[in-house]
């Protein structure tokens, strides 16, 4: 039986992992479901076990490290091993820089977005070794782009991307893979409940959401990539095409940044 840890398990991508996840290995699966929101945590719970999977429930603030170390302690108490961690677990946010009066809130946001898979992954670690296991890294198309607005998100996924993929490349003889997924505008209610320029829940989304990618798509794009242990799965064209622009026209791909804003426009 394969034992799946998923963090920032009780909505969004998470969530929707979780379920395709236990449809697709019906009664060959063990779930660890992880998030602050419990009662969230045990819907999702009880959807998959509709499905047969083993499903294991486990409060946890990936932006303190005690959780993340308890969340994997816990999943090998009840499970024996660990085959795939996903660090889905993330906060948006949709600040100007020169607009943000106290920069305390940023920190949180690294706390959460990077520390969170860092320690979720060095307390993994030795299982996935031993399972010759599988690590995902849910970036985002901001972790390879700067985008105006998303100053302390992006400083959050970049540090994600540099990190994973060095560790990518520390494991290549393990046995180990690192897939690391950058969804881009996906509709969830991340960016409407990230944080705004004071620290408090931004309400509105910032970016143009007409576009946005169905959540069973984007599961569905991160589940496929990690069967298949590819290294990276960018979801879209605009994506795609932007990640190679930036080496060939940066300047344009900054006008294109802009343009994927909804509301402020550049001074």
């Amino acid at each position: 039986m394969s034992v799946i840890v998923i963090t920032g398990a009780s909505d969004g991508i998470g969530a929707e992992l979780a379920r395709q996840w236990a449809r697709a290995q019906r009664g060959r699966v063990a779930l660890v479901l992880a998030a602050r929101n419990v009662e969230k945590l045990r819907k999702v719970a009880d959807a998959c076990r509709e499905h047969d999977a083993r499903v294991f429930v486990q409060p946890c603030d990936v932006s303190q490290q005690a959780d993340c170390t308890s969340l994997i302690a816990n999943a090998v108490a009840q499970c024996g091993r660990i085959d795939t961690l996903v660090n889905n677990a993330g906060v948006s946010a949709h600040a100007r820089f020169d607009e943000t009066p106290d920069l305390g809130w940023t920190e949180a946001l690294m706390r959460t977005n990077h520390w969170g898979s860092v320690w979720c992954t060095h307390a993994a670690l030795p299982y996935l070794k031993n399972s010759k296991g599988r690590i995902v890294a849910v970036a985002s198309l901001a972790g390879l782009v700067g985008v105006p607005y998303r100053t302390a998100y992006c400083a959050s996924k970049f540090a994600m991307v540099g990190f994973f993929e060095a560790l990518r490349s520390e494991l290549i003889d393990s046995g180990v893979s690192v897939t690391i997924a950058y969804p881009g505008v996906v509709d969830t209610e991340i960016r409407r409940l990230g944080y705004g320029p004071l620290g408090r829940p931004a309400g509105v989304s910032g970016l143009k959401e007409e576009r946005a990618m169905p959540v069973a798509e984007c599961a569905q794009l991160i589940r496929t990539a990690t069967e298949r242990r590819q290294r990276d799965v960018v979801m879209t064209v605009q994506g795609k095409l932007g990640r190679w622009l930036k080496l060939a026209a940066p300047a344009w791909v900054d006008k294109l940044a802009w343009r994927a804003l909804q509301g402020p426009t550049k001074r």
